[in-house]
């Protein structure tokens, strides 16, 4: 259903903290006029009335896992990809644990060419740093990729870098943006086994966050800081879990300005430990889901803007691998069709507004990374949009989950509010629970 221009008409349009209602004329890709009222000139034009519903920029996802290559029986680009752009998230940035890692130039050239085939919604990549990789991220263009992933904790994948020589010699010497996952490995080891000896493998879930503590996850991000401040590197922290963790962080200054900065996952800003009782592993992720004050901390430095952007680290698994005891249950989950729609709540529940949501999920990830002409409702951009109708109660069901692994931690939730459309690149992609392959996906692009 690609269409050569489309009008939507009547839209509440949010976008750089405002909310206005008016017209967007679309000419192929791109936005080519905003304005309170546009006339369709031909009978051509495809016109919808959007009258009652938001128009806001696709969500550009700085944090996802879609498992391809070497783990499709969880998930793979093309069934994450349409998952994402019905969850409004037109954009995404996967990370380099898959099997094999990305963490040669070839094997990330690989990716890119499964995601122009396969995925619906635009795609960048990380690339991976290891112990023995500095030679091979140093010849990484920073213009064609988002950004160098570094684990200071283990996690799925074990990508583990933790030689101390090697870190200072990679933020020293790379010019790429570093994203870390901060959890102390040391740390956790130590508290993992004291719990093994004591339970075996069928470690209560509830100790989770006892074993990826705030401790680990602490010293880790004051590290990482300290480090990127005495080399001079960008440094984006992954993922925060903590409220101890969120006084690392600055609000003083513009984010276009940072040289650190840091997101927060939508797991973390909704459950707490207490949900570990009805949910057990399906609520597994690392960093740990922490406790009720912890993300009353995260919400108040997200609100401040000590926290930059909103994420899902979308890391799905199968329900069986799920299902198995403590120390043998992967960590992470699927996230990015239900992210926004979450998000979405909790502006029904007075926590955030709408303009809050569009900065930290859409703006501020294009800011941050540099992404080309997205992320914000512009004249000249890419007609990279959302509709949606805040008062269209839907619940979250098996029939209806769309992620390859089948499954959500937000299963039986109602969300009164439901993405009706999203257009990627002008080409309307999804209509509520319906896909159009128009193969409109692109590459992203970095302004850098």
């Amino acid at each position: 259903m690609t269409l050569k221009t489309t009008l939507i008409k009547n839209a509440n349009i949010v976008n750089e903290g405002e909310i206005f209602n008016g017209d967007i004329l679309i000419e192929g890709e791109y936005i080519k006029q905003i304005s309170k009222s546009i006339s369709a000139k031909s009978a051509d034009v495809h016109v919808f009335d959007a009258e009652g519903k938001y128009l806001l920029p696709g969500v550009i996802d700085d944090q996802v896992h879609f498992r391809e290559p070497g783990l499709t029986h969880k998930a793979n680009i093309e069934t994450e990809s349409k998952a994402a752009i019905a969850g409004g998230i037109t954009s995404f940035i996967e990370m380099p644990n898959t099997n094999p890692q990305t963490t040669t130039i070839e094997k990330l050239e690989e990716k890119f060419d499964i995601a122009s085939k396969t995925s619906s919604a635009n795609y960048s990549f990380m690339f991976g740093g290891t112990n023995d990789n500095l030679d091979e991220i140093l010849k990484v263009d920073a213009k064609n990729v988002a950004a160098l992933k570094l684990f200071l904790g283990s996690s799925t994948g074990n990508m583990l870098v933790d030689n101390p020589e090697v870190l200072e010699n990679i933020f020293s010497k790379t010019n790429l943006l570093i994203a870390v996952h901060c959890e102390d490995e040391g740390t956790i080891k130590a508290n993992f086994e004291t719990y093994l000896e004591k339970y075996g493998d069928d470690i209560p879930i509830k100790y989770h966050p006892e074993i990826r503590s705030e401790e680990a996850c602490y010293l880790s991000s004051s590290k990482a800081i300290e480090l990127a401040k005495k080399t001079g590197a960008r440094l984006h922290v992954f993922h925060l879990s903590t409220g101890k963790e969120t006084n690392l962080f600055d609000n003083s200054i513009p984010l276009k300005d940072k040289k650190i900065t840091a997101e927060v996952c939508i797991h973390h800003l909704w459950f707490t430990d207490k949900d570990y009782d009805e949910k057990g592993t399906f609520i597994k992720w690392n960093p740990a889901v922490k406790t009720k004050a912890d993300k009353a901390q995260l919400w108040e430095a997200l609100l401040d803007d000590r926290i930059d952007v909103i994420a899902t680290d979308h890391a799905p698994h199968t329900i069986e691998e799920k299902e198995n005891v403590y120390t043998k249950a992967p960590s992470g989950g699927p996230l990015v069709q239900h992210a926004l729609p979450a998000m979405l709540e909790m502006f029904h529940n007075n926590k955030i507004s709408l303009e809050k949501i569009v900065e930290k999920m859409c703006h501020n990830p294009a800011i941050l990374f540099q992404v080309e002409k997205r992320g914000f409702i512009k004249e000249g951009y890419f007609a990279d949009l959302v509709l949606v109708d805040l008062n269209n109660p839907w619940t979250v069901k098996k029939d209806n989950i769309l992620y390859k692994c089948g499954w959500s931690p937000f299963e039986g939730t109602t969300f009164k509010s439901r993405i009706t459309h999203t257009f990627v690149n002008g080409s309307l992609s999804y209509k509520n629970f319906k896909f159009y392959s128009v193969n409109a996906a692109k590459r992203l692009t970095f302004n850098r």
